[in-house]
C-alpha cells in the first residue's frame, strides 16, 4: 500500500480553520493554545503533515512518541522545537498520546519576515533544522524567561496593529531565538550521559569504518553517513561536537583519516597512492593536500622524518 503523501497546510489562516481556532488576528503570525489544538483532532488520526511557515512551541502532556522525519522521539516532559517551512511532521493519535496537554504554538509566514535583518538571519539558527528528537529541553528558569517573550509577543500581537507592530515583535522573536541558541549550547554541555555515549559511539563509529578492508569500495565516511549512524541528525551532530570538542563533524573524520594515515605512513612500505586508496580516496593528490594541511608536511616527508 502505498504511503500517502503529507498533507499541506498553506497558510496561518487555514491552520487555524482546521484546528477549529477563530482566525488569526494578523494572517502571518499567530500564537495558539496547545490544549484547544489537541482538542480539535479526530480520534486515531494520524496524517502527516507540511507547513509554509516556521512553527516554534512548548508543549506538555504528550505522553505518545511524534514522528518529525524517520525519528521518532518520545515526550514524556515538556520540551521546546522548531520547524521549518517545507518540512514534515506527524502527530499520534489522540487517543494513545496526549494526557493534560498544555503549551502553545507560535507561527510565523516568512512573508512577516520579509524586508527585516531576521528574514535572513532565520536560516542561520541551525536548529531549525534539528529532528524532534533533537528538541531543547528546558529548565524551570529557561522556560519561564521563554514564555515572558511570549507574552510580550502575544501582547503586541493584541494590541492595535500600528506601525511599529512588525519591528517590535520581530525584535522580542529575535530575542528568543538567541535564547534557544544559548540553552541548545548548555544542553550540549549538561547533558553529559548522553552526550558523552554520542562522543564514544562517534569514535567506535569511525574505528570500525576505518579498520574495514574494503574502503577501496566504500570510499570516505560522509557526515551524513556518520549522523544517520548516531541517529542524529547532521547538523546537531556538528553543533553538539563544536561545544563538545571544538570540532566538526568533519574535522574529526579528517583527524582520523590523518591518524590512520600516519599509522600506514610510518609501518609499511605501501606508496602514498596506495595509501591513498587504502583510505577510500578517489584521487592521491586530494590525500596529500589534506595531509599537508593537517600535519604541515607532505606525506613523504613525514615517512623520511621517521628515517
Amino acid at each position: 500500500m502505498a504511503q500517502k503523501a503529507p498533507y499541506k497546510i498553506r497558510s496561518i489562516s487555514e491552520f487555524h480553520r482546521l484546528n477549529h481556532l477563530p482566525p488569526p488576528e494578523h494572517p502571518l503570525i499567530s500564537i495558539v493554545d496547545y490544549a484547544r489544538v489537541a482538542a480539535a483532532k479526530r480520534e486515531n488520526e494520524q496524517t502527516a503533515i507540511t507547513f509554509d511557515y516556521y512553527s516554534i512551541s512548548i508543549k506538555r502532556g504528550l505522553d505518545g512518541k511524534m514522528r518529525y522525519g524517520q525519528q521518532e522521539y518520545d515526550f514524556d516532559e515538556g520540551v521546546m522545537y522548531f520547524l521549518a517551512p517545507g518540512q514534515v511532521l506527524q502527530s499520534p493519535p489522540r487517543s494513545s498520546a496526549e494526557t493534560n496537554p498544555a503549551g502553545w504554538i507560535l507561527l510565523i509566514h516568512p512573508d512577516f519576515l520579509w524586508n527585516t535583518p531576521l528574514a535572513k538571519k532565520i536560516k542561520q539558527y541551525e536548529y531549525f533544522d534539528y529532528s524532534v528528537h533533537e528538541a531543547l529541553f528546558l529548565s524551570e528558569k529557561e522556560e519561564a524567561i521563554i514564555n515572558g517573550i511570549i507574552q510580550n509577543i502575544r501582547q503586541e500581537y493584541h494590541s492595535n496593529i500600528d506601525k511599529f507592530s512588525q519591528n517590535i515583535i520581530i525584535a522580542q522573536l529575535e530575542v528568543l531565538l538567541n535564547y534557544a541558541e544559548r540553552f541548545y549550547q548548555r544542553q550540549f554541555i549538561t547533558r553529559k550521559i548522553t552526550n558523552h555515549k554520542i562522543l564514544e559511539r562517534l569514535e567506535e563509529t569511525l574505528t570500525h569504518y576505518f579498520n574495514n578492508d574494503d574502503l577501496i569500495g566504500e570510499g570516505l565516511p560522509t557526515v551524513q553517513y556518520v549522523a544517520e549512524s548516531l541517529n542524529v541528525s547532521p547538523n546537531y551532530l556538528s553543533s553538539l561536537l563544536k561545544v563538545l570538542t571544538g570540532q566538526s563533524t568533519q574535522q574529526h573524520i579528517h583527524d582520523r583519516i590523518i591518524q590512520k594515515a600516519k599509522e600506514k605512513l610510518s609501518t609499511t612500505d605501501l606508496s602514498v597512492s596506495e595509501i591513498a586508496y587504502e583510505l577510500g580516496f578517489e584521487h592521491p593528490q586530494s590525500f596529500s593536500k589534506l595531509f599537508k594541511t593537517k600535519t604541515k608536511l607532505s606525506p613523504l616527508e613525514f615517512r623520511h622524518s621517521f628515517n
